[in-house]
């Protein structure tokens, strides 16, 4: 084989490289076309990226050998939605995660709404409910707990359904109870959750002021008036697009001061809302919305 010859494989391979993502993007576009047809669910302002890592893992836990071959189920079988939920929202949560957030919650922004005479807060994408819990337990040893009623909500039922339980793995506990000293706890986590055959349940006590509710943050509107919002560690796995839509939505649920906590990784740049907060604790991605803006919710 002559040197020209080789580097007509190569191009060739290359060409086969690029046919197969071309088509491998025309899979998933269809697959969430056909979700948010059939079940409306939209998923197709998520990252793409992201989308089709989780696909391509669904259909190895179902034993599909393409990711067109979910199409026909999405049509056809009434039952496939939960599958799909599974897979494609993040289910993924700790209690006291970035405990230094945490810590600053309690210092800096606790204070604040103690002047206020009811406190709503809203977890947006509260996944199995791990982040409502330690809210909860923060509000409570501040004092302040029986003013405050906290919204969890998610897209996933089933995430929600242990959320509400509230029961989790008594294995994670060490972990979290780590985060909760680093956030300056000021008892034991083991005062909040009784163990019972390798599980951990929270007390009831911390359940009394969480309403826990659906609510799909790409096509349900403004959820309540909140004091603070909590979407940490979501917008990630969002495109432009929908970070914009997502965060015209909080800025309308906001009151005036109000505050809004992001997870560590994630920012207001380049969101068309960000002219509507002003920058609280940067270091920890907990901003406050201005004072003059009107609230619509």
């Amino acid at each position: 084989m002559n040197n020209n010859e080789g580097k007509g494989e190569l191009e060739a391979g290359k060409v086969d490289c690029n046919e197969t993502l071309e088509i491998e993007n025309i899979e998933v576009d269809l697959i969430l076309e056909a979700i948010w047809r059939r079940f409306g669910y939209d998923f197709r302002n998520y990252s793409k990226n992201s989308l089709t890592r989780r696909l391509n893992t669904m259909i190895q836990d179902i034993d599909e050998k393409k990711l067109s071959g979910l199409i026909p189920k999405i049509l056809y079988e009434k039952n496939f939605l939960p599958t799909i939920l599974h897979h494609l929202t993040i289910q993924v949560s700790e209690m006291f995660r970035d405990p230094l957030f945490y810590k600053s919650l309690r210092e800096n922004v606790i204070p604040i709404l103690k002047t206020w005479p009811i406190i709503r807060i809203w977890c947006a994408g509260c996944a199995t409910g791990e982040e409502a819990y330690s809210l909860a337990i923060v509000l409570q040893e501040e004092g302040v707990y029986q003013r405050c009623l906290i919204y969890a909500t998610d897209v996933n039922e089933e995430g929600l359904r242990q959320a509400i339980e509230g029961i989790y793995p008594i294995k994670k506990m060490r972990e979290y109870s780590e985060n909760y000293h680093k956030s300056d706890g000021k008892g034991s986590l083991n005062d909040y959750f009784s163990a019972n055959y390798g599980s951990a349940i929270m007390d009831q006590s911390l359940k009394k002021n969480i309403v826990f509710s659906t609510h799909n943050l790409v096509s349900d509107s403004v959820f309540t008036e909140a004091s603070m919002i909590f979407c940490r560690n979501v917008m990630i796995y969002f495109n432009q697009k929908l970070k914009d839509s997502v965060m015209d939505t909080f800025a309308e649920s906001l009151s005036a001061g109000g505050f809004l906590s992001l997870g560590s990784k994630e920012n207001l740049i380049g969101c068309r809302a960000k002219e509507r907060f002003s920058e609280f604790d940067p270091k920890n991605k907990i901003f406050r919305k201005k004072f003059g803006e009107v609230t619509n919710g």
